[in-house]
């Protein structure tokens, strides 16, 4: 490290972070002006290995706090005692977080305590329902608060933070680096294995579901509409990469298990997870990220929530709201298997969340911010 370059901290522990931060780690990694210190907390082990593999990316420091039925306070204890050790051992610059985690607020929350400045990757993205999805949106209120420089996606995602009085001069709509992720990943000559592969002359629905407010009952109705739309539409299979969540695959077994048309596997690598989804008829998930990517490849999305912090996709036409009612999922399902119109539009309908350049924004951003450039730099529109 020369004397001139800034130490910056990126604090994660979970699969999506991973895959979004993964572009901005290494867009900063080749600026001469950054030193780049990783700290990963473990908060989802398995699953966050996975994307470090797939992206090449090695932990300087890793907490791994990850414990069998953890809970949010005590995970949260852990990654707070953890990180006291390590702001006084690399003493960085600036954090950057990214996204509504456990790790994001802890991590923005343990810079604020050691008088270290924050940046929030993904910034602004409000349901306005502070229950829903628990506990993430007040992860990403709070982390706002905390953050003195906040990365938005989006402009509607800069209107919620300049409505919570954010200045808006710290505010930088860069588009979601989810997207440069996945344009890196994804690539039509690649061989799936046959297992996971969509099968030729076959509609596939990739289906994912992981959210805890969708773990009391609305499950169950969820994987019924899904049946129904089995025994409607013949030509149509389901891919299931399951959350690893025991409570998540018990309602899946018992209602899923016995199909000869669902799929059931345990979660791909990002890499893989891409490449099938570029090769589905169409997107079921709870899942935030699914939203944002499955548009850039052309495939619609049905959303199992009853609203949504990104909503610049159901605007667009990219996304629906399905509900979680078995009524509100079938009649969804129907819609887009059942009218090609519908689908037609959706399919074709251009996505709102990024260009693949957001991870270039950030960096200009933050080289703006911290007076290495004079210019402040050019915003995603």
């Amino acid at each position: 490290m020369t004397s001139q370059q800034t130490k910056v901290m990126f604090i994660y522990g979970t699969r999506p972070e991973t895959i979004k931060l993964a572009p901005v780690i290494k867009e900063l990694y080749n600026d001469p002006n950054f030193q780049t210190i990783v700290t990963v907390t473990g908060q989802h082990r398995q699953m966050l290995d996975q994307a470090m593999d797939v992206f090449g990316l090695q932990a300087d420091y890793d907490l791994n706090v990850m414990q069998e039925n953890q809970t949010l306070s005590g995970l949260s204890q852990r990654i707070l005692a953890g990180l006291s050790d390590i702001f006084a051992d690399c003493r960085p610059d600036i954090v950057l977080v990214q996204g509504d985690t456990t790790s994001v607020l802890i991590g923005a929350l343990s810079a604020f305590y050691h008088g270290v400045k924050v940046g929030h990757v993904e910034a602004g993205l409000r349901t306005a329902d502070k229950r829903n999805p628990f506990p993430e949106e007040i992860n990403r209120r709070l982390a706002g608060v905390i953050a003195d420089l906040h990365f938005a996606p989006t402009a509607a995602a800069r209107g919620n933070l300049v409505r919570e009085g954010i200045d808006p001069s710290t505010i930088f709509i860069t588009g979601n680096s989810q997207i440069d992720a996945l344009l890196s990943v994804v690539d039509s000559n690649l061989k799936l294995p046959v297992e996971v592969a969509p099968r030729p002359g076959r509609r596939t629905i990739l289906m994912t579901t992981h959210r805890r407010e969708n773990l009391d009952g609305a499950l169950t109705e969820i994987y019924r509409a899904v049946k129904k739309a089995l025994a409607d539409f013949p030509d149509v299979d389901v891919i299931f990469p399951m959350h690893l969540n025991p409570k998540v695959r018990s309602v899946v077994m018992e209602e899923l298990q016995l199909s000869d048309r669902v799929r059931l596997l345990d979660p791909f690598d990002y890499r893989t997870m891409a490449n099938v989804m570029a090769r589905s008829y169409l997107v079921l998930t709870d899942s935030g990220g699914l939203q944002e990517e499955a548009p850039s490849l052309g495939v619609p999305v049905l959303v199992t929530r009853t609203n949504t912090e990104r909503p610049e996709g159901i605007a667009a036409g990219t996304a629906r709201l399905a509900g979680t009612t078995e009524a509100g999922v079938s009649a969804a399902l129907n819609e887009l298997l059942g009218n090609a119109d519908t689908y037609r539009r959706m399919s074709q309908a251009v996505n709102p969340y990024g260009d693949g350049k957001a991870s270039f924004r950030i960096r200009k951003a933050l080289r703006y911010s911290l007076g290495l450039d004079q210019s402040k730099p050019e915003e995603y529109i």
